[in-house]
């Protein structure tokens, strides 16, 4: 019989294990206190570099720039073992878990950001992001942010904490991949009514294909999904009942099904693991929650829901196509943002680059964060 198995992460601890621990952070070699990098516009800063096989573990960052929207304006990317087409590609923000090109302050299990309401000289300071999912890789790593803001990053700080193996991880070690996408808007699909003000379940319009959702994500090989971010201007008010962007359902379909999907879901809000609406406004689950709310009253606004499938990962062999309605069968005008987090076998369908910077930027940001000039 064998000791004591853990079946938890704290319960893994006391298991010595073979590797090696290693950071690439931005600290001063010269021994003073000047922790950062400057990353000029245009420029792309290689974060981290690494030979070898091992697994990226945690990552915290934190930047300051002065351009307006700056989150939306720096682009992550991650390679692994040598690939030329990024496994990885999202404005910065986006990926520690908010959009619309702000911060707020929020923890979940894998991404964070500490921020609070204390400004500098020149505006509100930025977010303290970190990320805990694992990274694996065989022969090398690399993690870049590339600056297409028109501005400096005058501060970049960060660690990349890791280790490193003697062997490489077995092939049924999967490699992490996120994906940026974004409808600004969402196409309206009109569904004339004979009555006024419906109820959510008498609103018109039926949707048995799914082909007018928005698209969180598209992949091909062999993995499971893990997850997304999506963000919601809601800003469409003329077509809602109450105003309310959820009546969207959740269509997740799987190895090329075309209908119905394997996991078809009930709303938006349910989706996110909430019900009748946000009616929490913000929180901060392990695995799901709402990183950034507008009125709960009204639901006009700005919103950044996430759900992370950490239990209960959704996995596919073929092809995984994982979509939501924008308002009740696509009756909504919305902007939509969203990334993605899945692991999968390499290789993977190439990731396309980012809307254009002007193209990407939100119609508008709260009335706190990171926009302030």
């Amino acid at each position: 019989m064998h000791f004591w198995q853990p079946n938890s992460p704290l319960g893994g601890l006391p298991y010595v294990k073979l590797g090696r621990s290693l950071r690439r952070s931005t600290w001063d070699q010269t021994g003073g206190n000047r922790d950062f990098v400057v990353v000029p516009p245009g420029e792309t800063h290689v974060v981290a570099e690494i030979e070898g096989a091992g697994v990226v573990e945690h990552i915290w960052m934190t930047a300051r720039c002065f351009s307006p929207q700056f989150l939306r304006k720096l682009v992550l990317e991650m390679q692994w073992d040598g690939e030329e087409n990024p496994s990885v590609r999202t404005p910065l923000g986006d990926f520690f878990g908010v959009g619309h090109a702000t911060c707020t302050h929020y923890v979940s299990l894998p991404l964070s950001m500490v921020f609070g309401s204390r400004r500098g000289p020149k505006g509100p300071l930025a977010a303290a992001m970190n990320c805990y999912f694992p990274m694996p890789f065989g022969s090398g790593a690399r993690i870049t942010l590339r600056n297409e803001s028109d501005g400096p990053v005058e501060n970049l700080f960060y660690y990349v904490d890791y280790e490193l193996a003697d062997e490489p991880p077995p092939d049924d070690v999967a490699r992490f991949h996120a994906l940026y996408r974004q409808e600004y808007p969402c196409k309206q699909i009109v569904h004339p009514s004979e009555i006024e003000h419906p109820q959510p379940w008498d609103m018109a319009g039926v949707n048995l294909t799914g082909a007018d959702n928005y698209v969180i994500l598209d992949a091909t090989g062999r993995g499971h999904y893990i997850g997304c971010v999506l963000s919601i201007d809601n800003f469409d008010v003329a077509n809602q009942a109450a105003n309310w962007p959820g009546e969207g359902d959740d269509m997740i379909f799987v190895d090329g099904e075309v209908w119905p999907p394997s996991l078809h879901g009930t709303g938006t809000e349910d989706y996110f693991n909430a019900a009748f609406g946000f009616p929490s406004g913000a929180y901060a689950g392990p695995y799901h929650g709402i990183s950034l709310a507008s009125s709960v009253q009204e639901y006009y606004g700005l919103w950044s829901v996430y759900r992370f499938h950490i239990e209960d990962p959704i996995r596919f062999t073929k092809s995984i196509r994982v979509t939501i309605e924008h308002g009740h069968a696509n009756d909504q005008g919305n902007d939509y943002s969203s990334v993605a987090y899945w692991y999968q076998l390499e290789p993977h369908a190439p990731i396309g680059e980012l809307p254009a910077v002007e193209e990407r930027l939100p119609r508008r940001l709260p009335d706190y964060g990171l926009s302030d000039e």
